[in-house]
């Protein structure tokens, strides 16, 4: 797990609410939903902050309530200030900027090379055994570096540097 958001804190394992903070997130909502920009709902809100930490708040889902979060901030609350982020950022020109990524599958396949060297440390030795794991993705990637580097590259080659 990550860091605990602002708003939270940790008590015997559990995530309450911290009063006094939710009460700055509930603002900020309010503060930021009535026009203010991102920098001012904050410095309104009590809250130090930059206009990009200000916007991460704004969309942390986890002020929703969540497994293990419990809630600061109703449904319709949170809905109101993600479509106000999108018509602002679509009246300034900048929906365009966000980039859709495709999320990529972890290596899920790992190999072993033979071990060439044995240390008597067995520190070192286990070092030396972990740099020699290869996945999936190591192959891949210097399938990608052969093909960056101009070469053709048949699917004989490219099997070869997979291993």
């Amino acid at each position: 797990m990550g860091h605990t958001p602002f708003g939270y804190r940790i008590e015997n394992g559990i995530a309450v609410v911290d009063k006094e903070n939710a009460q700055k997130i509930r603002k900020l909502y309010a503060s930021y939903l009535s026009g203010l920009s991102l920098a001012g709902a904050a410095k309104e809100a009590g809250i130090e902050m930059y206009h990009c930490s200000a916007k991460r708040i704004l969309r942390n889902r986890h002020y929703l309530g969540d497994d293990f979060y419990p809630a600061i901030i109703d449904a319709d609350t949170f809905r109101k200030a993600e479509e106000e982020l999108e018509s602002r950022a679509e009246k300034l020109g900048r929906k365009n900027r966000r980039k859709e990524t495709v999320p990529q599958a972890p290596p899920t396949r790992f190999s072993v090379k033979p071990a060439e060297k044995h240390f008597n440390d067995p520190v070192l030795q286990a070092e030396y055994l972990y740099g020699r794991i290869e996945s999936e993705a190591d192959s891949w990637e210097k399938s990608c570096s052969f093909l960056q580097k101009g070469r053709s590259g048949t699917m004989r080659e490219m099997k070869k540097i997979q291993g």
